[in-house]
């Protein structure tokens, strides 16, 4: 097992690595901007290294000071954690040219899998359905092509994102160069990659992903399936373990996402994502080649601890669960507790944490960077934390998360909290009638 590593992220997940890696006894070094000083990761942090300014271009994402504080500091192996360089090929590869360990896929599968583009490749060699679309579009002409062909109204996607960011609904041809153009630019900003892909948009369907993890040897397993159907702007915001989908559907798309993963000998966590039509027709969308923020609640149902099956495999000592070793027990459900107004269209709400008290008490995990007089920076992402519950039933899941929702308390930015206990209370919710545009069409925000 590795000494010592280093975290390429901040927030709550460079906290979430830390926390396992303490427990394998393995030392951990932080990078972090000039925003995050303060931070409860930098404070907990065996060791820390500044490595540029706010912006993330010049700090986050900038490789050779990454790079140049991992052999400074004599780490072995980086955690990307999700989001920033988590899946940058180029970056992995530049880990492995200077003796540095990338805890993750090879940058082989990563550009196989890691941009929708070559994931719907991949996805049709392992004869796993994907949703019409393009590869890489050239430019406005191409897209204005492509659209046509596919009828309106269709999805830009960045091609190398995830988490919402680069995708745009496109509904007219009036509307498609203005929407190439930003979906471009906001890829470029958030991925240091302005390649777009174009998708037929489906309405109304659900979210539903597969966890899996590989060996690279071409053993992978699955460790189920979560429903991430509740969104806005494309961004996930509640996130469930099992989904509530009909099993013989469910293993479907499980066989499907493990199918896939093999075809290139997957190597650590991955997430495939599907989506899941009213009919029960599911198509593959995507492979994020990193771990998820939502992989809490198949940790829950579960009891594995992914970050640690992350690490043993990078160090090389492979996988050693086999399918039939993994019981799913229960169901979990994840609340991502942004600094956002829901009353002002989730309006970013960055600023000072006058006071703040979680949740406890049985079946509750909250996973969270934030503490009183923490400073949310307005740079990055607007997630305080994550708030996750297990129960026996979704029924009773869903009661235990109402509880800790009222009893977590945040002071200062308005928060997402009020809009995820109403969810707890709506009977679309209650029953399971859940779709991407449930906030639109089931709840009236």
């Amino acid at each position: 097992m590795f000494k010592k590593i280093l975290i390429a992220n901040r927030g709550e997940i460079a906290l979430r690595v830390m926390r396992t890696a303490r427990e394998m006894c393995v030392k951990t070094v932080v990078v972090y901007s000039t925003a995050d000083e303060k931070s409860l990761p930098v404070l907990l942090a065996d060791e820390s290294v500044c490595v540029g300014p706010p912006a993330s271009n010049a700090s986050y994402l900038n490789i050779p000071n990454i790079l140049s504080a991992a052999l400074m500091t004599g780490a072995e192996a980086i955690h990307p954690g999700y989001g920033f360089l988590a899946e940058n090929p180029d970056f992995a590869e530049m880990c492995r040219e200077h003796g540095l360990v990338f805890i993750g896929p090879t940058p082989e599968s990563m550009r196989a899998l890691g941009s929708k583009a070559g994931g719907r490749e991949i996805a049709a060699q392992s004869n796993v359905p994907v949703v019409p679309g393009t590869g890489v579009l050239e430019d406005v002409d191409a897209a204005l092509l492509a659209a046509k062909q596919i009828g309106y109204p269709v999805l830009l996607k960045a091609s190398a994102g995830g988490g919402g960011r680069g995708q745009k609904v496109i509904r007219t041809q009036d509307e498609l160069a203005k929407g190439f153009a930003q979906a471009q630019e906001e890829a470029r900003l958030y991925f240091g990659d302005p390649a777009i892909i174009m998708e037929k948009f489906l309405e109304e369907f659900r979210h539903v992903e597969v966890q899996v993890m590989g060996d690279g040897q071409g053993h992978v397993i699955h460790i189920g399936e979560r429903d991430c159907s509740i969104q806005r702007r494309n961004q996930k915001l509640i996130e469930e373990a099992p989904s509530t989908l009909p099993a013989t559907l469910r293993q479907e798309i499980l066989d499907a996402g493990v199918r896939l993963a093999q075809h290139v000998n997957y190597a650590g966590a991955g997430t495939l994502e599907f989506i899941v039509d009213r009919d029960g027709n599911y198509y593959f969308m995507e492979m994020n080649t990193r771990i998820q923020v939502e992989h809490c609640v198949s940790e829950m149902i579960s009891g594995l601890d992914f970050v640690k099956l992350q690490l043993q495999i990078a160090a090389g000592e492979g996988l050693h669960l086999q399918q039939e070793d993994v019981e799913l027990r229960g169901h979990a459900i994840e609340c991502r507790i942004n600094a956002e107004d829901p009353d002002k269209d989730f309006r970013p709400a960055a600023g000072r944490i006058d006071d703040v008290h979680f949740a406890g008490g049985p079946g509750v995990r909250v996973d969270s960077h934030a503490y009183t007089g923490y400073v949310i920076p307005p740079n990055y992402d607007s997630l305080i934390g994550k708030l996750i519950v297990h129960h026996d039933t979704r029924e009773d899941a869903i009661a235990r998360m109402k509880r800790a929702l009222e009893e977590t308390v945040i002071q200062g930015p308005k928060t997402t909290i009020p809009l995820y206990i109403r969810i707890m209370g709506n009977p679309f919710y209650k029953r399971g009638a859940v779709m991407t545009n449930f906030l639109k069409t089931r709840l009236e925000v």
